[in-house]
């Protein structure tokens, strides 16, 4: 599949606001995300980050609407995207939420990666694909011997790190990543986030990462912005430069300390 000429930024988000079902879950959100920067977005249970990674990565279906205001991701509205669903869905890599606990069941944890590959191209050749798969797990510190297991056979930690395999086996231009550290150790951590590091650097990668761990925010040189019931109330580089509505000041620094 030939790539869309690339926009001027990777997201451009307009006063959005989305629904799911009757109620309202991001209310008037704008922001923009440049080519190789990050975003991370940050706020309470609730507050609609998960439904605005869904929509924006094109992976949301027919629960979450979008009820006004415009977000255009690498060059594709996402209100009306039609025919280009499925070029969104080839740019934006995907790590969903649970996502490495929600991984396919019958398939090998080599056919679970490869899967946004061979949906597109049957015709795909195997030993090319098994050298991507097999490049893949080495990157994600995965024993080559994990490739023909089931995910049920693999710890948490793991199948978090095969999720995040599949969500890059296309080198996308944009990672959504909701909950990216889950179930991962120290050490862990910093083999996932070399390899966001790495694509950032090597192809100007964009990443928007949804978490509550400041620490990941830092690590990624991210800049933060903080939803409640879906609204903004604060955006900034970190913590000391974020810049709060006033009403919403004195309860929610917490989130990112």
């Amino acid at each position: 599949m030939s790539r869309a000429k690339t926009p001027d930024v990777s997201i451009r988000v307009d006063d959005l606001s989305l629904t799911r079902g009757d109620a309202r879950v991001i209310d008037g959100l704008s922001f923009t995300l440049a080519h190789g920067e990050t975003l991370t977005i940050m706020g309470p249970t609730g507050a609609g980050k998960s439904s605005l990674a869904a929509v924006l990565a094109g992976r949301a279906g027919t629960s979450i609407s979008v009820a006004g205001g415009e977000a255009v991701v690498e060059g594709i509205s996402v209100k009306r995207p039609g025919r280009a669903l499925r070029t969104l869905t080839y740019l934006t890599g995907y790590l969903p939420q649970g996502g490495g606990s929600d991984l396919p069941a019958r398939l090998t944890v080599s056919e679970v990666i490869a899967e946004p590959i061979t949906s597109r191209d049957r015709r795909v050749n195997p030993r090319a694909l098994a050298v991507r798969v097999a490049t893949l797990l080495d990157e994600m510190q995965l024993p080559l011997g994990a490739a023909p297991k089931y995910p049920y056979e693999l710890s948490a930690g793991m199948r978090q790190r095969v999720a995040m395999a599949r969500a890059l086996v296309l080198d996308p231009r944009l990672l959504v990543a909701d909950d990216l550290y889950a179930n991962l150790d120290i050490e862990v951590r910093e083999t996932v986030l070399e390899a966001v590091r790495r694509r950032r650097t090597s192809y100007g990668l964009s990443a928007l990462v949804v978490t509550n761990d400041p620490d990941a925010a830092r690590e990624l040189d991210s800049d933060v912005l903080v939803l409640r019931a879906g609204h903004t109330v604060a955006y900034g580089a970190d913590a000391s430069t974020m810049v709060w509505t006033p009403d919403e000041a004195n309860d929610h620094r917490s989130v990112v300390r």
